[in-house]
């Protein structure tokens, strides 16, 4: 074993270009931890927000980054996983995080990887993955009922969409031109591109007399505030990028449910049930991953060494998918 590995490290008020490679000393788990060794680790747009923002909580050389697939290394007093089982995770943003050689990490966080996927396309799933579970969840569907996906091109518009699909919902979406085939043959019944200004009105035209039982947005509180009419009576708005924090419409009127959904939020404040529902999710995802049942973004590869500037290209959402690096010893 190490005495120290190599991290990412942040520098406060520098941004991207405030990141640097250094060495980090290698702790020791402890009770109801572990610690990883990271196989694969990718990139989500969390990661640059926080960088570039800083959190109160960040000093000079946090480790940041949420997610990787992992092999556990060694466990401390209550763990039942044994060392050499392979793991993806979401890590807390209070803790060092995913952009390292090693990790300490709960052991609630950790999922484990059906032997049938590949390291990649398990590091590329918690985020995105388990946010659109958990969005889904909010909204209670007896099919068939109408949801809107915006933003159905990214990671977590791709898996809301499916897994929408799959409990019997008529899903439509916004997303740009290039995605529209690909959605439609997951079972989105239309997809419209979000650029064009008539939109909203072609999507009420098609749905006739029926509205919209849930809206799930993933561009921004704005956005998904501007959307609120189209809801149906008792209908349900989803804000994954923000939240509302006033209602969007007349009191007394269409009667919406307002949601927020914030995945990093269950290491503050999950109970240990709330960990349980989260990580069967989770495997259970893997496995519909490893099977094909679930379809996954499209992967870019990286080298560890230009994380920064992977990150950058994320920022500038110079192309859809998921930035993905494998870890070599």
């Amino acid at each position: 074993m190490p005495v120290d590995y190599a991290a990412w490290c942040f520098t406060p008020g520098q941004g991207l270009a405030g990141l640097k490679l250094g060495r980090k000393p290698l702790g020791e788990p402890g009770p109801g931890e572990v610690l990883v060794a990271n196989r694969a680790i990718a990139l989500n747009p969390v990661d640059w927000k926080m960088i570039d923002w800083g959190r109160p909580d960040w000093g000079n050389g946090q480790v940041p980054g949420v997610d990787a697939v992992a092999e556990i290394v060694a466990c401390g007093a209550g763990v039942t996983l044994e060392p050499g089982t392979r793991v993806a995770y979401h890590q807390s943003l209070a803790r060092d995080g995913s952009f390292a050689e090693y990790a300490l990490l709960d052991s609630r966080a950790l999922l484990r990887v059906p032997a049938g996927l590949g390291d990649r396309f398990a590091a590329a799933f918690p985020c995105p993955g388990l946010t659109a579970w958990q969005a889904l969840e909010k909204v209670p569907l007896e099919a068939p009922r109408d949801v809107l996906v915006t933003g159905a091109g990214g990671a977590v518009g791709l898996y809301l969409v499916q897994l929408a699909v799959a409990r019997g919902a008529r899903v439509w979406a916004t997303a740009s031109p290039a995605h529209h085939d690909a959605l439609r043959g997951l079972g989105v019944v239309e997809v419209f591109d979000y650029h064009a200004s008539e939109w909203r009105q072609t999507l009420q035209r098609q749905l006739g007399q029926r509205r919209l039982h849930a809206v799930f947005d993933t561009v921004s509180g704005q956005h998904a505030a501007s959307l609120a009419s189209l809801l149906g009576y008792n209908g349900h708005l989803v804000c994954i990028q923000d939240r509302q924090d006033q209602a969007p419409l007349a009191p007394f009127t269409t009667a919406i449910s307002l949601h927020e959904v914030a995945l990093n939020s269950i290491h503050g404040h999950g109970s240990d049930s709330d960990w349980q529902a989260l990580r069967q999710a989770g495997e259970r995802l893997l496995e519909d991953l490893a099977a094909g049942r679930l379809q996954p973004p499209q992967l870019h590869a990286f080298d560890f060494e230009a994380l920064p500037a992977a990150l950058g290209e994320l920022k500038r959402n110079a192309r859809s998918g998921k930035w993905v690096t494998q870890l070599t010893r």
